[in-house]
């Protein structure tokens, strides 16, 4: 127990033991989402599903299940009460790092666990704007430049680990990062890290 006090804040404890808008298909039986995004990997653990009431680009009501550990489940939660009434466009550029500073700091060794709230989130923004003949209309807004030289952003790595780059050579293969000076190699193995630990 000292451990576990010692590893954790007080909030992402009430938010691990006292989870809000879990999805339970008995309470929440007539609950009808105008959208749903799904990420992760059962077989790493962890896998996701956010579900979205979305009233004039606002999301009225969130409900959420997942498979994961503590950080994924309190950043998760805490991730679910900030959304609601928020516009899909800022929700969509919500960051990892946005969710643990409002849960008070996560462990190091487990803010990778934080990342699948929000990319289950932008899925299921992604499905509703697709719905809506609106495709791709926030992708670009939130991309991050990884590579300078060949202007390759976190989006592209994700993309191409979804497409089943797994390591650092599958990864070059598929879009030539750090073929030039080679300085972005630790942000992007960083991330493909991430994307591997979601996608599998």
């Amino acid at each position: 127990m000292d451990v576990f006090q010692w590893l954790y804040s007080d909030t992402v404890k009430d938010h691990f033991t006292n989870p809000r808008n879990v999805y339970d298909p008995d309470r929440d039986k007539d609950f009808r989402p105008d959208a749903e995004g799904m990420v992760g990997n059962i077989r790493c653990g962890d896998q996701m599903m956010f579900m979205l009431k979305i009233e004039d680009d606002i999301i009225t009501d969130v409900r959420w299940k997942t498979y994961g550990c503590a950080s994924a489940i309190a950043s998760t939660s805490m991730l679910s009460e900030t959304v609601v009434g928020m516009n899909i466009r800022d929700a969509y550029h919500i960051r990892p790092a946005d969710i643990a500073n409002r849960l008070g700091g996560l462990p190091e060794n487990k803010i990778h666990c934080s990342v699948l709230g929000d990319k289950a989130l932008r899925a299921a923004i992604d499905v509703y704007l697709e719905q809506h003949g609106r495709a791709g209309e926030f992708k670009d807004e939130s991309a991050q430049i990884i590579c300078k030289c060949l202007n390759i952003s976190d989006k592209d790595i994700e993309e191409a680990v979804r497409q089943g780059a797994h390591d650092w050579y599958t990864l070059q293969e598929a879009t030539k990062i750090g073929t030039v000076c080679g300085s972005c190699k630790a942000k992007a193995e960083e991330l493909l890290h991430e994307f591997v630990h979601i996608y599998g």
